[in-house]
């Protein structure tokens, strides 16, 4: 049992941010994964994430981390917390589309869209396929400005992490009493 007039450990302390996901990637820094490589992992994954077609982006990042060699869990666990962010991103890349090649955006509305997807299936491939193509356009203007901004705002904040980890480490007492 713990005495109630102690203070509570740095672990306790610790939101569930930093716990999930702050600490995770100081790990991989610490174990040799260099914070460039990191904060690349973050701003391809955060892009990939965003991708304007729904239940592709954990395959993208899989495909993206293989090839470029990046950590697949955290490339993952970026992924999965940009889920909130998707669905309003790929409203917004629809009407950049729209923008883009010069088309009116009508809302078709849910009921019509099922209406189309189960009685005219070819129609409803013709005309969102094509509203998909629009999205994904604006997505592939919007994701390389986005990788680098990421990349840029990561990078520094990677880096003091990587520096406090070695500070914390080297003043640390040592695990092994010296006789």
């Amino acid at each position: 049992m713990s005495d109630p007039s102690e203070t509570p450990t740095a672990a306790t302390r610790q939101s569930g941010w930093e716990r999930h996901v702050i600490d995770p990637i100081a790990r991989q820094l610490t174990q040799g994964i260099t914070p460039e490589k990191v904060a690349l992992t973050l701003a391809v994954g955060s892009a990939l994430a965003l991708f304007p077609i729904l239940g592709t982006t954990t395959l993208l990042c899989l495909l993206a981390g293989i090839v470029l060699r990046l950590n697949q869990p955290i490339i993952q666990l970026v992924n999965a917390l940009c889920t909130p962010l998707h669905i309003p991103v790929i409203y917004g890349f629809v009407r950049m589309g729209f923008w883009i090649f010069g088309i009116p955006y009508t809302h078709p509305g849910i009921r019509m869209m099922e209406h189309m997807l189960w009685y005219d299936p070819r129609e409803f491939l013709d005309q969102f396929g094509r509203t998909a193509l629009h999205a994904i356009v604006a997505w592939a203007v919007i994701a390389p400005f986005w990788m680098i901004l990421v990349y840029l705002f990561a990078l520094p904040v990677l880096r003091e992490a990587l520096r406090r980890q070695a500070a914390a480490r080297d003043c640390a007492p040592p695990s092994h009493p010296i006789p």
